[in-house]
């Protein structure tokens, strides 16, 4: 069974750092991307970064500059990155796997930046 476990979320003042993780488990081959989503209260889910197989970012346009996305392939886990946080950045944050015509997502954690 597949399986996303996000950690790292918490409380942090504005300008501050998290670094997001997310282990993936059940024993998946054929990755196609991992990346994260976020939704803020009463605003849609949006993309904030991804990563393809082959190593391409995408990074959303409101965190670029600020935030970096990797990978430790061996690790089967994913990194968010996020500096210079803003109160914007508020919202609870999912990690997503992308397979062949299918996709899971992490239970989410919460990311509050505030002073």
């Amino acid at each position: 069974q597949v399986q996303l476990v996000e950690s790292g979320g918490g409380l942090v003042q504005p300008g501050g750092s998290l670094r997001l993780s997310c282990v993936v488990s059940g024993g998946i081959t054929n990755i196609l991307a991992t990346g994260w989503y976020r939704q803020a209260p009463g605003k849609q889910r949006e993309l904030v970064a991804d990563i393809s197989d082959t190593g391409l970012t995408n990074i959303a346009h409101s965190v670029k500059g600020r935030f970096t996305i990797s990978r430790a392939n061996a690790k089967n886990t994913v990194y968010l990155q996020m500096n210079s946080l803003k109160p914007e950045d508020t919202a609870v944050y999912y990690c997503v796997v992308d397979l062949v015509g299918k996709r899971y997502w992490g239970q989410g954690t919460q990311v509050t930046v505030a002073s």
